[in-house]
């Protein structure tokens, strides 16, 4: 049985490894395919194709949106994506910006707030070819030695609710499912069970994202435990929705998590790809 990752991060947003490196690391661990989905940006698939390639594994081109729903952060996966359709080259574009206009406040507020000596020319030159994140700063601040870990960068600086934290601009449901449809691409809701949400506020938000268009939910991921997959492939079967899976890989910044095991025992046949494609067919 041929097996994929479909939940795969880059150096692009906040993985380690280059969008080349993990072609030949799905490469080594015999895996068919696997898709790209940085968060907001797709900036990586086209060195991916071409290791990819390279590498005789598939790669499905893929995003992973933030939006905003009830004061959560709802995480959209968009598998199968067409990066040149205008209107969503447009959306990526604005996202772009904000993250910019983001990262250029959190490292003023480190300045001015912490007297940190970090500027956004620093962190590119430190981090090159990579789409600064959060993670780029708890890195960099731990490198600078003025943290003992990245973890304390987060507790002390630019994790929620402390000084330097700047909040992402997020966008609507909506927006991110609409976005990904408009590009060929099969909305999924990324790892349902990580927004720890009553069952029948779970349920509540998957009847609205499907009435937007959404295809499948998460029910393979590393965060799993006891009989969640079981639960998960339930659920969706009974709103009528495909099932995806995925390691959340991204390298060092999560050690735990291995690209198509996640934990050790996670398993994503191919034929789920195959499932999704033909839910998204569907709405042809």
């Amino acid at each position: 049985m041929k097996y994929i990752d479909l939940h795969v991060h880059s150096t692009f947003s906040d993985g380690t490894l280059t969008p080349a490196e993990l072609a030949a690391c799905a490469a080594g661990k015999g895996l068919a395919a696997f898709a790209l989905t940085d968060h907001d940006t797709m900036e990586g698939i086209s060195e991916a194709m071409t290791a990819a390639e390279k590498y005789d594994v598939e790669l499905i081109p893929g995003i992973e949106f933030s939006a905003a729903y009830h004061a959560r952060d709802i995480h959209i996966l968009g598998l199968g994506l067409n990066p040149e359709q205008e209107d969503f080259s447009r959306l990526l574009r604005s996202f772009q910006k904000s993250r910019e206009a983001r990262n250029e406040e959190m490292a003023d507020r480190l300045r001015r707030m912490e007297g940190f000596d970090i500027t956004l020319p620093k962190l590119q030159e430190t981090y090159k070819s990579s789409v600064l994140t959060r993670a780029h700063f708890g890195r960099w601040l731990f490198e600078q030695h003025y943290v003992t870990s990245i973890s304390e960068a987060f507790a002390r600086y630019i994790g929620e609710g402390c000084p330097c934290f700047v909040p992402k601009k997020l966008s609507s449901l909506d927006q991110s499912i609409h976005g990904i449809l408009d590009a060929g691409g099969i909305p999924v809701l990324a790892h349902p069970l990580l927004y720890h949400m009553p069952d029948p506020e779970l349920r509540a938000l998957i009847r609205e994202l499907k009435g937007s268009g959404l295809k499948g939910i998460e029910a393979i991921h590393s965060s799993n435990s006891g009989n969640d997959e079981r639960n998960l492939r339930l659920l969706a079967q009974e709103m009528g929705l495909s099932i995806s899976g995925g390691s959340d890989f991204h390298g060092k910044n999560k050690p735990l998590i291995q690209m198509g095991s996640g934990k050790g025992n996670l398993q994503v046949p191919y034929d789920i790809w195959e499932n999704l494609k033909n839910k998204g067919a569907e709405s042809l």
